[in-house]
C-alpha cells in the first residue's frame, strides 16, 4: 500500500540521498517545474546529496548543457547520472564490438568525443555504415518526431541474421515533450528483442546507470546504504522497476507519464485507482504524488 503524500518535505527526514528522474518529475522536456526544483533545493538545504538520474543517450556533460540552458541552479543537485554514461562505459569497453552503427539523432554526438579521462586508454570506436557493422549503437531514432519502430524492421531482420549486438542508451519506450509524445531508444530496442536480436541496455531498470550515481556521489566524498535512498520518478518500466529492483524506497510521480490514469486531477491521484493500478502492475512504490513538490 503506497502513502499518497502532498509535499516530498513531509517524508524526506529519513533519507540521505534522493535519485530524482528528470522528465516528467523535473522537467517536460522544455521548461523545468519550479516545484519540483525548490523540492530538491530544500532537501540539499537540509544536508542531502540529489543525484539526476536519468535515462537520457547523452552523457552528463551534454544533460547538465541542457540543464543549464532551460535555467537549473546548480544548487539544486550534486551530481548527474546519465544512461549514456553507463553505455559509453561499455560501448568504449568492446560490449558490441569496435565497428559500431550508431541507430540516432546526431545530438548524441558527445558519446563519441566526450571520453572520461580514465578510459582514454582504451582502442578508438570506428562508426562505420550498417553494412561493415560489428554491433549497433542505439540512441533512439533518426527522426523523434516521425519515425516509428517498424520502419526500422528491415534494418533489425539483417542485424539479427548477422548476429550484431545492440547497446541500447535509454530504455524508455517514450516521452513526452512538451504536450508531445516521442519514441525513444527503448522501443526500438524492444522490437529488435522481439524479432530475436541482442540488446544490452544500461539505463534504468538496469544495475549499470544506479553504478555511475553511486560512482559520481563516491567522487565527491559521499557515501551511504541502500535505506538512506529515495528513488523518484514516473516511469513505470524504468524508475519504479529499477527502485525495486536496487532495494531502495520510491516516490511515484503520477503527473508525468501517466497522468491520465488516476482520475481528474493531476495533483491528487485517486487512491483507489492508483491502488488497484499498482497491485496489477505488481509495483510497490513507498509514496506517490501528483506532482514533485
Amino acid at each position: 500500500m503506497t502513502d499518497v503524500i502532498a509535499s516530498l518535505f513531509e517524508i524526506s527526514a529519513p533519507y540521505d540521498v534522493l535519485y530524482c528522474d528528470l522528465w516528467g518529475c523535473l522537467h517536460n522536456g522544455k521548461a523545468l517545474f519550479p516545484q519540483a526544483v525548490s523540492a530538491l533545493q530544500a532537501f540539499r538545504a537540509k544536508g542531502g546529496a540529489v543525484v539526476l538520474l536519468t535515462n537520457a543517450p547523452r552523457t552528463k556533460h551534454a544533460v547538465k548543457r541542457r540543464l543549464d540552458q532551460m535555467g537549473l541552479p546548480e544548487d539544486a543537485y550534486d551530481a548527474i547520472a546519465a544512461s549514456g554514461d553507463a553505455t559509453q562505459i561499455a560501448m568504449l569497453q568492446g560490449a558490441a564490438g569496435r565497428k559500431l552503427w550508431h541507430l540516432g539523432p546526431g545530438k548524441d554526438e558527445d558519446l563519441f568525443s566526450i571520453i572520461p579521462d580514465w578510459l582514454q586508454d582504451q582502442p578508438a570506436i570506428e562508426r562505420v555504415p550498417f553494412e561493415q557493422a560489428e554491433g549497433i549503437i542505439c540512441t533512439g531514432p533518426f527522426d523523434e518526431f516521425n519515425d516509428t519502430p517498424e520502419d526500422y524492421r528491415g534494418r533489425f531482420l539483417a542485424a539479427k541474421t548477422r548476429g550484431l549486438k545492440m547497446l541500447c542508451a535509454n530504455p524508455d519506450l517514450v516521452v513526452d515533450l512538451g504536450e508531445q509524445r516521442i519514441i525513444c531508444a527503448g522501443a526500438l530496442a524492444q522490437l529488435y528483442e522481439e524479432m530475436g536480436g541482442e540488446v544490452l541496455s544500461f539505463g534504468k531498470p538496469h544495475p549499470p546507470v544506479y553504478d555511475v550515481a553511486r560512482n559520481a556521489l563516491a567522487a565527491k566524498g559521499i557515501t551511504y546504504e541502500n535505506d538512506a535512498i529515495l528513488a523518484i520518478g514516473d516511469g513505470i518500466r524504468t524508475d519504479l522497476r529499477g527502485a525495486q529492483g536496487e532495494g531502495i524506497d520510491a516516490l511515484f510521480v503520477t503527473g508525468g507519464l501517466e497522468a491520465d490514469r488516476f482520475g481528474p486531477d493531476v495533483e491528487n491521484p485517486d487512491p483507489a485507482l492508483l491502488t488497484a493500478w499498482l497491485e496489477a502492475e505488481d509495483l510497490h512504490p513507498r509514496y506517490t504524488i501528483g506532482r514533485l513538490r
